[in-house]
């Protein structure tokens, strides 16, 4: 059996809840490109994995985008080299690196208020941006 992918510490996926698919891919590759399977498309079922927790879903599935189907299965495709091995690679990679971006707890924003002094600030600045402005205008009669 394959050793678990490790994600963070305490979070790690088997190896067999990952799904490669193989097939052709475009681009770079000569005369190969047309009969060797060198691109690989990555299936995590992201719903129904186990070992992640339904936070860490809900900020994965965000993070996804369009890469994420309508039954939560999460699809990755690498066809940037001309090598399966180094496709698959890549491919592992990113889920990686998706997943662990996913870990990351963002710290929640607390509110502050505007000192005085910035308070003055932004009102002088904007006294002194209407006085350039009316400067503009038609000069008057006097």
């Amino acid at each position: 059996m394959a050793d678990p992918i490790v994600i963070t510490r305490s979070i790690r996926i088997d190896p067999a809840e990952i799904e490669e698919n193989f097939v052709r891919a475009a681009g770079p590759g000569g005369q190969n490109v047309n009969k060797v399977s060198s691109a690989v498309q990555l299936r995590f079922d992201l719903a129904n994995s186990p070992n992640i927790p339904a936070a860490m879903k809900r900020r994965v599935a965000a993070l996804a985008g369009r890469r994420l189907t309508k039954q939560g299965v999460l699809v990755i495709t690498a066809n940037s080299h001309r090598d399966q091995p180094l496709n698959r690679a890549e491919a592992l990679e990113r889920l990686v690196a998706l997943l662990v971006a996913g870990a990351h707890v963002p710290k929640p924003r607390v509110a502050t208020r505007p000192t005085l002094a910035s308070k003055r600030r932004r009102l002088e600045a904007k006294t002194v941006r209407s006085q350039v402005k009316q400067m503009r205008g038609r000069p008057s009669e006097e």
